[in-house]
């Protein structure tokens, strides 16, 4: 038995935001619009809207979402909320714009409602309707039920989590992610491959997921290189596909280590989370292969995998296609963890943490301290 979540409605495909503001007004006349730092990249759709006779309201996420700016933004919103809230951006526009949807209807201190650190209570009412519009192809956060806060407080990154904050819409249009700096593609584009591999690896896949991530994988990996190396537009266009592919696996059948890992890591270091699932990556799977026993089903997953990166990153030597894809990374740009400033003497509070992490629960082996603390080497 399993339950699928996903949005009421996926348009995929190059032109398909021209649709945004239309699909918007279907859900009233006022909207909230969430765009990223850059506020001009956000004018088509403004005048979009104004075409519609839809009244607009701007808020910038100029960060990955934290819960003080998150309070901020409810302090100014709480008192006329829109109809509907259009987020267009990356994947923290998208995870920033799902938590204003749902926090603005609901009274308790955003605190309350977050995992780990807060109180963990469910939303009482429904999030505001959402369109999602992604411009980075590897969160898939346009079709997932969570967004991820940073807490400085805590130093940590949690999630504010409910099924019903699936964003009603979602729109996954390769002109809008084409162009991208190259150290944005590359993390995004290593974030979209980890996140359909976890989702398969996970004790927690089912057939819906296994489906999606059983073709998104080989496609991810296939177009990686041609994606960063060559700005490729059909290569734009397959991980596109495997990013939204990847949120619906991972709203549906969890994650694993390296997400794990990323949560603490983000929180300690502010470092990109793409960028730090990118490190980990061939350090989890390394460690997947040390503990996989053979003829059993997780052997086969794993060694399935493998055997892909090796088509594509590897020599003649079984398994060298994850010390190529690691070796590939970092000569397009891809910074160690301690490059990204977590310092050796931070390894074993950084494993104790993790080791709590909800994305922890899908991996396909329980790992003991030791194992923790070799993947966070292999990371450096």
């Amino acid at each position: 038995m399993f339950s699928f979540f996903s949005p009421q409605a996926i348009h995929f495909g190059r032109g398909q935001s021209q649709q945004a503001a239309a699909l918007a007004a279907g859900f009233g006349g006022a909207v909230l619009v969430v765009h990223g730092a850059n506020a001009a990249r956000a004018d088509w759709l403004l005048k979009s809207c104004k075409a519609q006779g839809l009244t607009t309201t701007t808020q910038s996420c100029r960060n990955e979402p934290s819960l003080p700016d998150i309070e901020a933004a409810l302090a100014q919103l709480k008192g006329t909320p829109p109809d509907v809230v259009i987020a267009l951006g990356g994947g923290s526009v998208i995870d920033f714009a799902k938590a204003l949807a749902a926090l603005l209807p609901n009274d308790r201190p955003p605190l309350d409602y977050l995992e780990g650190v807060g109180g963990g209570l469910p939303l009482e009412q429904r999030p505001i309707p959402m369109i999602a519009l992604p411009t980075t192809a590897g969160t898939g956060a346009e079709v997932t039920k969570n967004a991820v806060i940073s807490v400085p407080e805590h130093a940590v990154k949690v999630s504010l989590r409910d099924p019903r904050m699936v964003p009603d819409i979602a729109i996954a249009d390769a002109d809008l992610m084409q162009g991208a700096p190259k150290n944005i593609t590359l993390a995004a584009g290593l974030d979209a491959i980890t996140q359909v591999i976890e989702p398969y690896l996970s004790v927690k896949s089912n057939p819906m997921t296994d489906a999606l991530c059983g073709a998104a994988i080989p496609a991810g990996i296939g177009v990686l290189r041609d994606l960063v190396e060559k700005d490729s537009p059909q290569a734009w266009d397959h991980m596109a596909w495997v990013s939204t592919c990847g949120g619906l696996a991972l709203a549906n059948a969890g994650l694993g280590a390296v997400h794990g890992f990323a949560g603490v890591i983000g929180g300690k270091t502010n470092a990109p989370h793409g960028e730090i699932c990118g490190a980990l990556l061939p350090a989890v799977l390394n460690s997947h292969l040390r503990q996989a026993k053979p003829q059993t089903e997780i052997y086969n997953r794993i060694h399935w995998v493998i055997g892909i990166l090796d088509s594509h990153f590897g020599t003649e030597h079984a398994g060298s296609g994850i010390v190529g894809l690691s070796g590939w990374s970092k000569a397009q740009g891809l910074r160690g963890l301690s490059d990204m400033g977590l310092s050796p003497r931070d390894h074993a509070q950084i494993a104790d943490a993790s080791a709590k992490a909800s994305s922890m629960k899908g991996n396909p082996f329980v790992l003991s301290k030791e194992d923790l603390l070799e993947i966070l080497q292999q990371a450096q």
